[in-house]
């Protein structure tokens, strides 16, 4: 019997798939199907290539040659259908024959059936061919105002984007504060703070997007708000989240969900058909995770996953503890566990903040047992092994705070702020903890 694994999607998870399977298995014959480009490219750099900081092909992990050396057919095209019965796929021109399926076709923006919302110069940031049609509406200086819908990471960079062209940006966030479904109240009114007077985005909460404005050209031309300003504009940024881009499989066999729902195998309810990354909603899910999560790591992780389970060591998929990272312009975030945009019940969460920067720790941890649930950190870098550790062994908070030095990644030429943060925490809490040197053998494990 062959053994033709076909994965439609050439971002992180149907590349990690891709690689793993090899790195597994010299024999299989692995077909990788993607329409959005020719090679894998790391589409958290797309903003970074509109600013000018770096070219297309420095976005690719891997030379062009990688591919065809290490066996990897790669198909350019658009599967429009699959018959599960037959284990075959339909492209525009062709039809694929599969052993094993990869459904790893990532998300798209939302939309929510605004009126105009499908107008010329309307467009989300998710794909190269969105940055390419970014690129041509906005050269020449033909935008001078934009309007970015919903407050998220990937609106952040669209403004970003925006500024840097000299573009006058305004957002509209539903909430009473930025990106208010995740961050609590204090962050989401920092970084509000932050974009409007540092990077003088005309940012208003608690207001929506009602339509989009045709003009004479067949363009977007201005938006309506829902409490009924107009505001004039040449580009609109949907960024209102995204959802699973599985619209091609809706009349098909596959349980679905809002996403493709997937076991702890990442197996579909399809004989060799599995799904992966932005696109698969995980029935069995650990405490703390969600059953679907866009995010880059957790599509690197269940890549690798399915590069076991594809070649005959079959294991589950172990997300262990949240995390996530970003930029809000110039302010670095991470976070690790469970720190929810409003606090939950049996939780304590101590939070400190820089009088006058925006640099903030915030840690959410039981309010019996006193283990640490979850970080939120501002403005520090801080250790991914020693955060996860500590949230996967219960380390009580007043041993956090003793080793938080620790957990610093910062260059030794920034400002270190564990002493402040201590000092906030033994005056609320009463405690006098005092914290310990950095402990070289904690840090690196030698």
């Amino acid at each position: 019997m062959g053994n033709h694994i076909v994965i439609i999607g050439n971002g992180i998870t149907g590349i990690t798939s891709a690689r793993h399977v090899r790195k597994n298995d010299s024999e299989a014959k692995i077909t990788v199907i993607s329409a959005e480009t020719d090679h894998f490219f790391s589409r958290t750099a797309l903003m970074y290539i509109y600013m000018g900081h770096m070219r297309y092909k420095d976005t690719k992990p891997y030379e062009d040659w990688f591919w065809s050396k290490n066996r990897i057919d790669l198909v350019n095209g658009y599967v429009n259908s699959v018959d599960f019965d037959n284990q075959t796929l339909s492209l525009e021109n062709q039809t694929i024959n599969y052993d094993k399926l990869v459904i790893a076709t990532g998300s798209t923006p939302n939309k929510f059936g605004w009126k105009g919302q499908d107008l010329p110069g309307v467009q989300g940031l998710y794909s190269k061919q969105d940055l390419d049609i970014l690129e041509e509406s906005t050269k020449d200086k033909q935008v001078k105002r934009a309007v970015i819908v919903g407050g998220g990471l990937i609106g952040v960079e669209f403004a970003e984007m925006l500024l840097s062209r000299g573009i006058e940006v305004t957002f509209l966030v539903r909430e009473n504060r930025f990106w208010g479904g995740v961050l609590p109240l204090e962050e989401g009114a920092m970084i509000a703070e932050h974009m409007k007077k540092d990077h003088h985005v005309d940012l208003r909460l608690e207001e929506e997007l009602d339509e989009v404005i045709e003009g004479e050209n067949g363009r977007a031309i201005a938006v309506i708000t829902k409490k009924g300003e107009r505001i004039d504009c040449e580009l609109v940024g949907l960024t209102a989240g995204v959802r699973p881009n599985i619209d091609f499989l809706k009349e098909s066999n596959l349980e679905i969900g809002r996403g493709i729902k997937v076991n702890k195998f990442l197996e579909t309810n399809m004989p060799n058909v599995y799904a992966a990354g932005d696109c698969a909603e995980v029935q069995e899910t650990v405490t703390g995770r969600r059953p679907i999560e866009a995010v880059w790591y957790v599509g690197r992780m269940m890549g690798e996953t399915l590069g076991h389970t594809l070649t005959g060591n079959k294991i589950a998929y172990e997300p262990g503890v949240w995390f996530n990272s970003a930029k809000f312009f110039d302010v670095e975030y991470q976070t690790y566990g469970n720190v929810l945009a409003n606090e939950q019940e049996g939780e304590k969460t101590f939070y400190w903040k820089h009088p006058t920067k925006h640099i903030s720790f915030r840690a959410v941890y039981d309010t019996e047992t006193k283990a640490l649930k979850g970080i939120n950190n501002f403005g520090i870098r801080l250790r991914h092994k020693i955060c996860d550790a500590w949230i996967k062994t219960n380390t009580p908070i007043e041993k956090v705070m003793v080793e938080l030095k620790n957990a610093n990644f910062d260059p030794e030429f920034y400002k270190q702020y564990e002493n402040d943060i201590i000092a906030q925490f033994n005056k609320e809490n009463g405690t006098s903890i005092k914290p310990k040197k950095r402990n070289l053998m904690a840090i690196f494990g030698k």
